[in-house]
């Protein structure tokens, strides 16, 4: 099997095509970009694996050392608590804010594949004649 990060082609996109883009945009924010022929999907990628990584990293970090130390910060002083959470926690929390931002992008991309799939199908549609 072979796997390719060239971009798709972006001129003509059928309704039914720019759907399927807009779908895999939705599940894996970047590569519905990339199969639309946008260049702007790399760096979605980018932030969606990067963000994937630091969320399952740090997360399965902050996970192993939560659980010995639940008791010890359940009875500390709240802020004290806080303050060793946060000290933990704040590498996987930025892996999820790149997730969204990734995601957030997509959506913005999504509209413009949809709308340049509609303009292309009307383009093709010869005068309604009334």
């Amino acid at each position: 099997m072979k796997i390719s990060l060239v971009l798709g082609n972006r001129e003509g996109l059928s309704q039914q095509t720019a759907r399927g883009c807009v779908a895999t945009n939705l599940a894996l924010p970047g590569f519905g970009s990339l199969m639309a022929g946008r260049a702007v999907g790399y760096a979605q990628v980018v932030l969606t694996v990067a963000g994937f990584g630091l969320t399952m990293l740090f997360g399965l970090k902050f996970i192993a050392w939560y659980l010995p130390h639940w008791s010890a910060i359940n009875e500390a002083d709240p802020v004290e608590a806080l303050s060793r959470v946060w000290q933990e926690v704040r590498w996987a929390l930025l892996g999820i804010a790149l997730f969204v931002v990734s995601g957030l992008w997509s959506l913005v991309t999504n509209a413009a594949i949809l709308r340049s799939a509609r303009r292309d199908d009307d383009a093709g549609k010869p005068p309604r004649l009334s």
